[in-house]
């Protein structure tokens, strides 16, 4: 049985040109970059030519990456690196966010409001920032906004340059960290274009391999020291990351993000043109009415979920799966914790009853319409064979 995968905001499968770069990478250039001689001079040049080459998908902005080990931990350097920079940050501080961000943003903002930081969570009913909450929450004590551009749930795109703009009128010492892992080369931005101070990227959600994100740091945060490093040691990465930095996978992640660059127009319209496709598909299907799609005012294209007529989103997965084709229920890392009931559905505007029976559909460039007509089979042999939620 040939396996369809419809799970690509989970990850993507690494492309052929980034697993040949990390290979020849791995073999020919394993030299640690701090390392005073040839082999680390060459690893450095490696790690340089990776960074520059990521940071001109971005428009080439002024600013640096700081390489990490994940989009989750650039999140948690972003947020937790912000707040104790300086001690007056901590201090009466205020953060705001949105309902439903991913758990690398949610959880480290959970652990700063234990330490007595305000924590706002912006309204996202329909897949829209509530403006009138934020202008309200827009107060003096914030020191950091931070969002995520697409929502990895339910596909929503935010307006986060309309945020940015506000900042600058009622927060210009606040800053914007914006949670790109899901947007990047799936919606067009640039840190300038989004006003941003920071964002986060993930190699494994661009083809790349895994282990590997990276955090975008506009050198006015730098220069200001707006930021402090979370993992202490040598030093690497200008003294905010330390630990020997993955070589191969940073260059892999370059080249994957060069090829996505590159080809980012072409690719978007093959996945916008699927979710359309499958739209279409499910309000053609008798059998399938019973289908709500989640559909925000404004939408990434390569993900749409979907709330299922009173069954389980774990039975549908699991019936899925044995059909050869793979969906999630949301966001894989927080499917960790077991038993948690999406929170970015429910900011949505689903109940929690249907918050329990959605599923996510996300959609890479490889995948093909006839992908999309099996997945429409088997979800109506599903609804008619899968027990209902009584």
């Amino acid at each position: 049985m040939n396996t369809i995968y419809f799970d690509n905001s989970a990850t993507t499968r690494i492309s052929d040109e980034a697993l040949e770069t990390y290979l020849e990478v791995s073999k020919n250039t394993f030299g640690n970059p701090s390392s005073l001689h040839a082999l680390g001079f060459a690893a450095e040049r490696e790690l340089n030519a990776a960074r520059s080459a990521i940071l001109r998908t971005l428009g080439s902005p002024v600013g640096t990456l700081i390489f990490t080990a994940s989009g989750s931990e650039a999140n948690n350097l972003a947020i937790s690196g912000r707040l104790h920079a300086k001690e007056r940050y901590r201090r009466g501080a205020k953060i705001l966010s949105t309902a439903g961000e991913h758990a690398s943003v949610s959880e480290p903002l959970r652990a700063l409001g234990a330490e007595g930081v305000k924590i706002v969570e912006i309204p996202t009913a329909g897949g829209v920032l509530d403006r009138e909450a934020l202008l309200r929450e827009m107060t003096p004590d914030v020191v950091l906004v931070t969002m995520m551009l697409v929502n990895n749930e339910t596909g929503a795109l935010y307006d986060l340059a309309d945020v940015s703009r506000l900042m600058k009128e009622k927060l210009p010492e606040a800053v914007l960290h914006v949670d790109a892992t899901q947007g990047y080369l799936k919606v067009p931005f640039t840190p300038k274009s989004l006003g941003a101070d920071m964002i986060t990227l993930s190699s494994h959600k661009i083809e790349g391999p895994k282990g590997v994100g990276a955090l975008y740091v506009s050198s006015d945060l730098i220069k200001k020291r707006g930021l402090s490093a979370q993992i202490l040691g040598g030093g690497q990465e200008g003294g905010l990351r330390s630990g020997t930095e993955n070589v191969p996978g940073v260059a892999a992640f370059a080249t994957a993000a060069t090829m996505g660059a590159k080809n980012f127009a072409a690719h978007a319209e093959v996945m916008e043109s699927l979710r359309a496709y499958l739209l279409m598909r499910l309000s053609e299907e008798p059998g399938l009415s019973g289908i709500r799609p989640v559909l925000p005012a404004r939408h990434a294209p390569h993900i749409l979920n979907l709330t299922l007529p009173k069954i389980k989103s774990e039975t549908m997965l699991h019936y899925l799966s044995s059909e050869g084709i793979c969906v999630s229920s949301g966001s894989a890392c927080s499917s960790n914790g077991g038993g948690h009931l999406s929170s970015a559905l429910i900011a949505f505007g689903r109940t929690a009853a249907e918050a329990d029976t959605s599923i996510r559909v996300s959609f890479s460039y490889r995948n093909t319409k006839e992908e999309v007509d099996a997945l429409v089979a088997a979800l109506a042999r599903g609804l008619t064979k899968l027990s209902r939620i009584r």
